[in-house]
């Protein structure tokens, strides 16, 4: 089995087939420490914590994380607590980056033997039609190889060798521009609230999302297409204070930013999931916009699903599970990619059409605001509303 990209999904994979006693190689194009430095998301839910678990593979976040239950919104009319850890069916979200996530996975997965290759880039997917598949890569030393197996799961990324390799014709891609962009903003200084913050503004979205005791993310409604270093990080702050409205509900703990990173909001699906001997997990089989933070939990449980459909079918010679593998996977991603699209819509004041697209302060046309203000309101009264919410915000 020959495994592209030591993300989440990748890693997860690899360590199930490895236990389960099956030959498998991942291959990553970039270095150890560059793996392990990728900051991304760190909301893990219940049932992705429930997959680690199973598998003898949270005892990281177990200890280093935290446990959390509760959002805030913070909008004209004031602002509002949901304890979602005790609504819904009563789940709540780990926080644990995921860059330590994927930590503890490298180092279990090397400590027990597993193969890695890093600095390896695949290049193309050859013969998926087939029982044979390969691979071809530039290795370490730039000299080209190939790399042959029964199997070959895709996990690197939208714009990795997996997605590039699919035969024209053979898939249906499905992508979607939410018209918002976000600053994102990583600062070194403790959270400022006790909660995730979700600030609903005429001015554009402002978000607060702790990630450990001295580091907090935030994230700012964007101009689309300016740079992410277009202000100073005073006028960075000033703008979070105004969106997040600190003079009525506290002020924010300032501190020096450590990364910014302009990104649009968009998602894509690719249908199916298989094609042939090749399958797509992660990334590279749907990208989300990450308002509801889902993407790393589909990557687990996608991995999961694989894990043991190969199981199957290598052990045992039952390929049912590979299957139904893409039919299984696409019911959770479309419902993810369907609460992630209302998630965008509740907090971002949107461009009106013929503005270019992206605009941001006084852009958003009246019907939408009165439309997101009368959801947000709901959220707000509601007892059915807020058990709807719940469950899907931690679910997958």
């Amino acid at each position: 089995m020959v495994v592209l990209g030591a993300g989440p999904a990748g890693l997860v994979l690899g360590l199930l087939l490895q236990a389960a006693g099956l030959d498998c190689v991942i291959l990553e194009r970039a270095s150890r420490a560059h793996v392990q430095t990728r900051a991304r998301a760190g909301f893990l839910a219940p049932n992705t914590v429930r997959i680690l678990d199973r598998h003898g593979l949270a005892d990281g976040l177990h200890r280093g994380g935290h446990r959390h239950g509760t959002c805030e919104f913070r909008t004209e009319d004031g602002r509002f607590r949901l304890d979602y850890g005790s609504l819904g069916q009563g789940g709540q979200h780990h926080v644990y980056p995921q860059q330590n996530l994927v930590t503890d996975l490298l180092t279990r997965y090397l400590d027990t033997g597993g193969r890695i290759r890093f600095h390896t880039e695949a290049l193309a997917v050859h013969d998926a039609d087939s029982a044979r598949p390969s691979v071809t890569t530039r290795e370490p030393d730039g000299r080209p190889a190939r790399w042959t197996a029964r199997y070959v799961a895709g996990c690197d990324g939208r714009h990795g060798a997996a997605r590039r390799s699919l035969p024209p014709g053979s898939v249906r891609h499905h992508h979607h521009d939410h018209g918002v962009t976000w600053l994102g903003l990583l600062a070194e200084t403790p959270p400022s609230l006790d909660a995730v913050g979700y600030a609903v503004h005429g001015r554009g979205f402002a978000g607060h999302m702790a990630r450990t005791a001295d580091v907090t993310r935030y994230y700012l409604q964007w101009q689309r297409g300016a740079h992410a270093d277009a202000w100073s990080e005073e006028r960075v702050w000033d703008e979070l204070d105004v969106r997040m409205r600190a003079a009525d509900h506290g002020p924010l703990q300032r501190g020096r930013l450590l990364e910014r990173a302009v990104f649009d909001l968009t998602c894509d699906v690719v249908e199916p999931l298989r094609h042939g001997s090749l399958f797509l997990a992660g990334d590279a089989a749907s990208l989300l916009a990450p308002a509801a933070a889902k993407g790393a939990n589909l990557a687990v449980l996608e991995a999961e699903i694989l894990a043991e459909a190969l199981a199957d079918a290598l052990a045992r010679g039952d390929t049912t599970g590979l299957d139904a593998y893409s039919d299984r996977c696409l019911a959770h991603i479309w419902r993810a990619q369907e609460f992630t699209g209302w998630m965008t819509r509740l907090l971002h004041a949107v461009p009106e059409q013929g503005r270019g697209g992206g605009g941001v302060a006084g852009a958003g046309s009246f019907f939408h605001a009165a439309l997101q203000r009368s959801r947000l309101n709901s959220l707000r009264t509601s007892r059915i509303h807020q058990d709807w919410f719940a469950e899907n915000y931690v679910g997958v």
